[in-house]
């Protein structure tokens, strides 16, 4: 697939990354020539340098013959623009464009094939918030990743020592919970796979991903670790778009919510947009106020500005002084890196958000959700099953007979409206959701032509 990818910030160059390790012809456009040079060098990608609406520009990206155009730059004016002199004179298939700004957001009617040909919509923010937001729902998860409209749940939680399930094999939690159904999909011990057997064994410190309907969830938990108490208390760092966001995210389901802004202008102005929460205005790093206001008896402290030393120092400080469970978000992958094994609870990556939502509308075959796990080497992945037992390589056949890369396996299915985990005798059927966990991410393309149908089906 021939890809354009307008702008190389993080998302852009990770994109790139992503991309070029699967096959793909990328063009990569930024005002920075410098920052090009250092990711040509690093990265099978060609380079334009100028400005990412510019007709001219998008000529000598080769967007006359483009199969999708990736408008990932800092500004959402730029990312419209492009995409609409893209769509207009180049005619390029799929347009897709990040848009921050809630007011364009709010704006359906803006975007359309009648109006700026944006095929496709990101919103970094409302992903992130979204994100957050099941994570404290879920206080003992490493990751909680919604399918199927949020039927399907795969988390992730690290075993701790005295969990019913810890150092018994994978087999006995369907003694252990007969009425509950659900499969381990993946086990990370350390840096090591583990690939789960009938016969695997739980150790303590693992992380162990799976997958079950929503409403199973807690109770597949509690097997791996002792659950802790529901979350009512949170305070948030940040008043951005994403802490304002999560803020009142958070009210609406009934937390006990308090955000600190250190610019006054900003807390007086989001303090006006919210109903329940308690704005304070000053630092979070500020231990005589963190004290002030309590932060013992915080369940969650997460922080969420724009500055990743800020939310670091700030969340090692609520966690010194007595908050239950910490949580930071880090752009920078090296910092996301050193800190995993700090007193840090939990580290968010938005970049890996971010590009896991923007690979759904990019995989080929029918996907329906991308979610990038373990800093991208492993993904979690929707797929829809289509045509019958000549047309595809799936359907009709069960998943013990599917010629499912190494490492890859099928944890859940959505049929008509009704969760089914995947056990060796299910058989997938035309229409089906497949939820599947591919632990190296070099085969995502075996993954894709499995999906994909043949050209003799109608």
């Amino acid at each position: 697939m021939k890809i354009i990818i307008l702008g190389a910030g993080q998302v852009g160059a990770s994109m790139a990354d992503t991309l070029t390790s699967e096959e793909n012809d990328i063009t990569l456009v930024d005002i920075d020539a410098t920052h090009l040079r250092t990711l040509q060098d690093r990265l099978d990608i060609r380079t334009v340098v100028g400005n990412a609406s510019f007709p001219m520009i998008l000529s000598q990206a080769g967007a006359q013959d483009a199969d999708l155009l990736l408008a990932v730059t800092n500004s959402d004016e730029v990312n419209m623009v492009a995409c609409a002199v893209a769509g207009c004179r180049f005619h390029t298939p799929t347009k897709i464009a990040r848009i921050r700004t809630t007011e364009y957001l709010k704006c359906e009617e803006m975007f359309g094939p009648k109006a700026i040909p944006v095929d496709v919509l990101i919103s970094p923010e409302q992903i992130i918030t979204e994100h957050i937001s099941r994570l404290i729902e879920y206080p003992s998860a490493l990751q909680v990743l919604g399918f199927a409209g949020g039927r399907i749940q795969l988390v992730g939680v690290r075993a701790y020592e005295g969990g019913s399930l810890v150092g018994h094999p994978l087999r006995e939690l369907r003694e252990h919970m007969p009425k509950v159904d659900t499969r381990v999909a993946a086990i990370y011990r350390g840096d090591e796979v583990v690939i789960p057997m009938a016969d695997t064994l739980v150790q303590p410190n693992d992380e162990v991903f799976f997958v079950a309907a929503r409403r199973h969830i807690a109770a597949v938990m509690s097997e791996m670790r002792h659950l802790e108490k529901s979350v009512y208390r949170v305070m948030l760092a940040g008043g951005g778009n994403i802490g304002f966001r999560l803020a009142r995210d958070l009210e609406n389901k009934h937390y006990n919510v308090k955000l600190v802004e250190q610019d006054r202008r900003r807390a007086e102005q989001i303090a006006d947009g919210l109903d329940e929460t308690v704005v304070l205005y000053g630092d979070a790093a500020d231990e005589d106020m963190l004290v002030q206001e309590n932060i013992q008896s915080m369940d969650v402290f997460c922080a969420v500005t724009n500055n990743d030393e800020a939310n670091i120092l700030s969340a090692m400080l609520a966690k010194k002084l007595g908050a239950r469970r910490v949580m930071a978000l880090i752009n920078r992958s090296v910092y996301a890196d050193l800190f995993k094994r700090s007193d840090l609870d939990l580290v968010i990556s938005p970049r890996t958000i971010t590009v896991g939502s923007i690979l759904a509308h990019i995989r080929r075959g029918d996907i329906v959700a991308v979610h990038s796990l373990r800093g991208g080497r492993a993904e979690a992945i929707e797929a829809i099953a289509h045509g019958d037992e000549r047309s595809s390589k799936v359907v009709g056949r069960g998943v013990r007979d599917l010629p499912l890369p190494p490492g890859t396996g099928i944890g859940a299915i959505l049929r008509n409206e009704r969760v089914l985990i995947a056990h060796k005798e299910t058989v997938i059927e035309s229409g089906d959701h497949v939820i599947l966990f591919v632990v190296d991410k070099k085969h995502i393309a075996e993954v894709e032509r499995l999906f994909q149908v043949d050209v003799i089906f109608v």
